[in-house]
């Protein structure tokens, strides 16, 4: 269900494989990138439509609506089937979407088998998002996103339901455009062109943030112990 990204680059080489969005004077986050455990609350560089060019942005990963009272849990995902009617989402959805720059996320089966998700070349993706601004009680503007989720495609299907809407570079621009109803790009990615594998469960705790956490492991049966494999992740 994507509760877990990672991204694998400093800005400098995030922001090189998006070249088509500005940058401009965006923060780099410091020592947070690369950062192969990123968790929902914390903040990311998203990219959005800054009048008519694409422009990379920082946001808090937990989407918060102008009215929403920040004691209440920010959704860190939106289901496709809800995120043009739904009224958290639906203005979000039609006028303020985001690409999601990232090496791959992570996801769990039933049985809390972690799993790391990437593209097969292991390059950087984008997944689709819709984003906000939040007013802070003492003044300050917080920009806030969600990651959409849509039905899993045959790779994703054997350890979970739904999966994280992936683009392809050649949606990045619809995406980001003014239709306000852009639905035929939420849909599986091709299975072929992603790979999978197991992790060990030490991802659950977001202070473990260091690369070895995306290392395969060997997993004797669903419950069983896990062996940390020498094989590259």
């Amino acid at each position: 269900m994507c509760r877990r990204v990672y991204i694998s680059q400093s800005f400098d080489e995030l922001a090189e494989s998006f070249s088509f969005a500005e940058r401009d004077k965006v923060d780099d986050l410091g020592d947070r990138l690369p950062r192969y455990n990123g968790a929902p609350a914390e903040v990311y560089h998203i990219i959005i439509q800054d009048g008519s060019s694409p422009a990379f942005a920082i946001a808090r990963w937990g989407f918060m609506p102008t009215w929403m009272d920040p004691r209440r849990q920010a959704p860190a995902i939106v289901r496709v089937d809800t995120i043009a009617t739904h009224h958290m989402f639906r203005e979000a959805y039609r006028s303020r979407r985001c690409l999601v720059p990232v090496s791959g996320f992570i996801d769990w089966s039933e049985s809390n088998q972690p799993h790391a998700v990437a593209l097969k070349d292991r390059s950087t993706f984008a997944l689709a998002g819709i984003w906000e601004v939040w007013r802070h009680p003492v003044g300050i503007d917080i920009r806030t996103f969600a990651i959409a989720t849509c039905a899993p495609n045959g790779m994703i299907s054997t350890i979970h339901n739904r999966m994280p809407v992936v683009l392809r570079p050649e949606d990045y621009a619809p995406w980001l455009s003014a239709d306000p109803d852009p639905r035929d790009l939420l849909k599986p990615f091709d299975a072929e062109a992603m790979t999978m594998w197991p992790i060990a469960r030490r991802i659950s705790n977001v202070r473990n943030g260091g690369p070895e956490v995306l290392s395969r492991v060997d997993v004797d049966g669903e419950q069983g112990p896990q062996r940390q494999s020498s094989g590259r992740f």
